[in-house]
């Protein structure tokens, strides 16, 4: 065995779990304070890039992406040169890279968030990246300054090696589903604040103002990402026992929570949205299937009901 094969085994993944992602099991019990802290790091991550790159419409500057090794910022700029941070869940370690070179990591392992922000911080002022973050959680009702927060500190290697491989399956049907409209479209991007992989389609139309109200985050945030008629899509690993791919339309049109959609699939009417539990997906005959199906579904009943372009709106019609 290699040393490297030695390194995967002593964190107890395997070869053949990396080399065939599949749809690993995801339960919310066996990895919550996994869940919780790495959550708070990407937050902290994703402010960094929040602070270095230009404002983009609806946000688009500051989510993350998966990334062959887990999840990154991709190329940010600063003084002339290129950074990129990325979260490594194979090697388990923050890579902190610039474009001439110059490198410096951060491991990934059990430590409070209070410890991971000053040794991020600290790594970004070794390579001369001068950056101002605001430094406390967004989007979350407990808000602990990162400095302060000595409440979550762990770090399961493998938990989070399974939660980047259900990112890596969403990512790619993500990918499909956003292939077939030719309208105005985002990205596959990791939203740091709620810790969802999310696509979103655009009618073309302005919305309504969005009545804002999210814990810790100005209400002109949320103004401004959903300033035009849209219909998104995602995976989130909350809202079931395993995560749930999740739909929903702002502004929210007539008849859309009795839209017919495909059991286990179901309208949720806390949310406001529609969800397919992720443990129906990796469980089902063909995930595949299952979740193209949802996405195509429901953005069918916001494009309907909304009496979208679809004729100019979608390859192929």
């Amino acid at each position: 065995m290699s040393e490297r094969s030695t390194l995967i085994e002593g964190r107890g993944l395997s070869l053949a779990d990396i080399r065939t992602p599949g749809w690993p099991d995801l339960t919310l019990s066996r990895w919550e304070a996994t869940r919780k802290t790495l959550h708070l790091w990407t937050q902290v991550v994703g402010k960094v890039r929040l602070a270095l790159e230009p404002m983009v419409n609806h946000w688009w500057q500051v989510p993350l992406y998966v990334s062959a090794r887990g999840l990154t910022t991709s190329l940010m700029h600063t003084g002339g040169r290129g950074v990129e941070i990325e979260f490594d869940f194979l090697d388990h370690v923050l890579d902190l890279r610039r474009s001439d070179g110059h490198t410096r990591q951060v491991a990934l392992e059990p430590q409070s968030v209070a410890g991971f922000y000053a040794a991020v911080m600290t790594a970004l002022d070794e390579l001369d990246v001068r950056v101002r973050i605001v430094p406390r959680p967004t989007e979350l009702a407990d808000a602990i300054p990162f400095a302060d927060d000595d409440v979550h500190h762990s770090y399961d290697p493998e938990a989070a090696h399974r939660f980047w491989l259900v990112l890596l399956q969403a990512h790619r049907l993500m990918m499909r589903f956003r292939a077939g409209f030719v309208g105005k479209a985002s990205p596959v991007h990791f939203f740091w604040g709620a810790a969802d992989l999310a696509t979103t389609r655009f009618s073309g139309r302005p919305a309504p103002k969005h009545p804002g109200g999210v814990p810790n985050c100005p209400d002109w945030v949320q103004e401004m990402a959903y300033s035009h008629e849209l219909s998104s899509c995602g995976f989130w690993p909350g809202g079931s026992d395993e995560g749930s791919f999740y739909s929903y339309a702002y502004p929210q049109p007539d008849g859309f929570r009795d839209w017919a959609v495909e059991r286990p699939a179901y309208y949720d009417a806390e949310f406001g949205e529609f969800l397919l539990p992720y443990a129906a997906v990796r469980t089902a005959p063909d995930p595949d299937a299952t979740v193209l199906s949802f996405l195509e579904a429901t953005y069918e009943a916001a494009a309907e009901l909304s009496r979208w372009d679809r004729a100019s709106l979608e390859a192929g019609r």
